[in-house]
């Protein structure tokens, strides 16, 4: 879920700055200027956006993808326990020892 929530922020993120890229165009005779004074705060920036844009697709994924996980788990849980369901021969706890 991490991983689809961090490939999801780095195409989003991807699409933006190209699309920055695009509509700043007219600031290409002074990107050395910009460059020199204000590298920290793009790098700030960036990381922000990165950030944030994972949080936001990892909330998404859990608030949709998630949906009664726990009331699904404890169902089969309950079912394992009862025996009703039958285990595969590798996974009996009495071949384990």
């Amino acid at each position: 879920m991490i991983t689809n929530a961090l490939l999801s922020a780095a195409v989003l993120d991807l699409a933006v700055f190209f699309f920055l890229a695009d509509r700043l165009r007219f600031l290409t005779p002074y990107r050395f200027l910009i460059v020199q004074r204000y590298t920290p705060a793009i790098l700030v920036s960036v990381v922000v956006l990165s950030v944030n844009t994972t949080a936001a697709f990892f909330a998404l994924g859990r608030r949709f993808f998630m949906k009664d996980t726990g009331r699904k788990l404890a169902h089969l849980d309950r079912e394992l326990n009862a025996g009703r369901t039958p285990m595969p021969p590798h996974l009996h706890r009495e071949e384990l020892n």
